[in-house]
């Protein structure tokens, strides 16, 4: 089965990037309306995500803003993970 490396699932990468513990929980932020990708709410865990798209999440007590940087294929630790988004949300508290 081939790869396309200019895109990747919304559940996969929100759980490489760390956002959230498992798939699981991905795919129960995505039912719950908590994420919108270029502003658009997105509800289907298998909805792609591409370079340069902005990933808005609702966690928690907080709102995260984030630039799609990149993917992988594997889940690795949290400096890898970083690399993945440019978090914006500092950004818009400014």
């Amino acid at each position: 089965m081939a790869t396309d490396t200019n895109r990747q699932r919304i559940d996969k990468w929100l759980w490489h990037a760390r956002m959230v513990r498992t798939r699981s929980d991905a795919t129960a932020l995505l039912q719950a309306g908590y994420v919108r990708i270029n502003s658009a709410k997105v509800s289907a865990h298998g909805h792609p995500v591409r370079i340069g798209d902005v990933v808005t999440l609702a966690l928690d007590r907080s709102v995260r803003i984030l630039k799609v940087e990149g993917f992988c294929e594997k889940r690795g630790d949290a400096p890898a993970a970083r690399k993945l988004y440019l978090d914006l949300s500092k950004d818009v508290a400014r």
